[in-house]
């Protein structure tokens, strides 16, 4: 496969959470590819409530061929009667490449192997890229619902039974 995870330590995650490229990556990050630090924070919070990996780290998007840091992705909370959601992004200069499609099937794979049964991706109607990916990646539509900004997202659902 062209991209792979990388996870990330506990380090790693508080220099995010405090808007640090962390040490060792800098040469390695695409503008814009390293998730926002809202994100490593909740994972931060995910770990000190006693939520193990995968639930409670954040990923890296790798490409392969040069070993660019490209995006990241993760969880967002822990399983909840089997269902898990994610969330993902991909650097602008190297989307239209698959690197979202292949880290959320690589996610998927994670989500199951740990135990959950569905995994859950939230997008916006009017994102047309994102929506390709869950397709692509085998995921369902299953309904709509307002989040927290009042805003409309589409609800897209993967079973392990798929």
């Amino acid at each position: 496969m062209p991209f792979s995870l990388l996870q990330l330590s506990n380090a790693e995650l508080e220099d995010l959470a405090a808007s640090r490229i962390p040490t060792g990556l800098a040469s390695r990050v695409e503008p814009d590819a390293l998730p926002p630090a809202f994100v490593a924070a909740r994972s931060l919070q995910l770990a000190a409530a006693a939520h193990p990996a995968p639930w409670s780290t954040t990923f890296l998007i790798v490409r392969e061929s040069d070993g660019r840091v490209i995006g990241g992705c993760g969880f967002k909370t822990a399983p909840s009667s089997g269902r898990v959601e994610v969330g993902y992004g991909v650097a602008p200069r190297a989307r239209g490449q698959g690197a979202a499609t292949a880290a959320l099937r690589l996610l998927v794979g994670k989500a199951f192997a740990a135990g959950a049964t569905e995994v859950l991706a939230e997008v916006s109607p009017a994102n047309d890229a994102s929506i390709r990916v869950v397709r692509k990646a085998g995921f369902t539509e299953v309904g709509t619902r307002l989040d927290d900004d009042n805003e409309v997202v589409v609800q897209w659902l993967r079973r392990s039974v798929d």
